[in-house]
């Protein structure tokens, strides 16, 4: 059981989600506007959010912004916009998954079960190591021997879940399920991302010290000696 924010302007929805949630043993509250899910979250911290984009203060996307500001909280998008752009946008400005209205019970739970376990898992250390490098989950920050990395967020959750991870063997459908939380996509979108953390790294593919591919098989981020 968890306790679920479900911020939605819309009564006939926000009331369908509420029974949904509720007949699965959450804990409900919510709230119809975004200023007073801001509030919610600040004064009494969910488990997560089911935040939905076209409220009638503020729009969703710079209710995201403001929340993860003050809140790591999960946040799932519950939205009509199916644009892709939209999509990516929502999930490169903090959203940990993003719903397209119709949805069904089922899959909004089965996405809310996984962002859940995710937030759950991330409860252990909050400041990992490895060699020279550190990664400090709750401030977001990464350094290497000491000198701050610039990293964009999906940079960042692709170094915190590599170091956490450190010395075994991650597969790329792996990375796409618990990073992009998607359930396919393509392996170029990884390539990408693992070039540009090399980089920043200060190493390249055919010379690693932090970032090993092994082939066939996915990613391995082993601790220098």
């Amino acid at each position: 059981m968890a306790t679920v924010l479900v911020v939605e302007d819309d009564e006939y929805v926000r009331s369908a989600i509420i029974q949904e949630l509720s007949r699965r043993r959450h804990a409900v509250r919510s709230a119809g506007r975004a200023l007073d899910a801001l509030r919610e979250i600040t004064q009494n911290p969910p488990d997560a959010v089911i935040l939905d984009l076209g409220l009638p203060d503020l729009d969703g996307s710079e209710a995201l912004k403001m929340v993860r500001s003050v809140s790591t909280v999960p946040v799932i998008v519950a939205t009509a916009r199916d644009d892709e752009t939209e999509i990516v946008r929502m999930l490169e400005a903090g959203a940990d998954d993003y719903l397209v209205k119709p949805f069904s019970g089922d899959h909004l739970n089965a996405r809310l079960d996984a962002v859940l376990r995710r937030s759950r898992a991330a409860g252990g250390p909050s400041v990992l190591r490895a060699g020279a490098l550190t990664v400090d989950l709750n401030r977001r920050e990464a350094t290497l021997e000491g000198t701050p990395l610039t990293l964009t967020r999906r940079e960042f959750d692709l170094l915190a879940y590599l170091t956490a991870r450190a010395d075994r063997v991650v597969s790329r459908r792996e990375l796409l399920t618990e990073v992009w939380q998607q359930s396919y996509g393509d392996d170029q979108t990884i390539d990408v991302h693992l070039s540009w953390l090399r980089r920043k790294l200060g190493e390249s593919a055919s010379a690693p010290r932090y970032l090993h591919t092994v082939r066939g098989v996915g990613v391995m981020l082993i601790t220098p000696s």
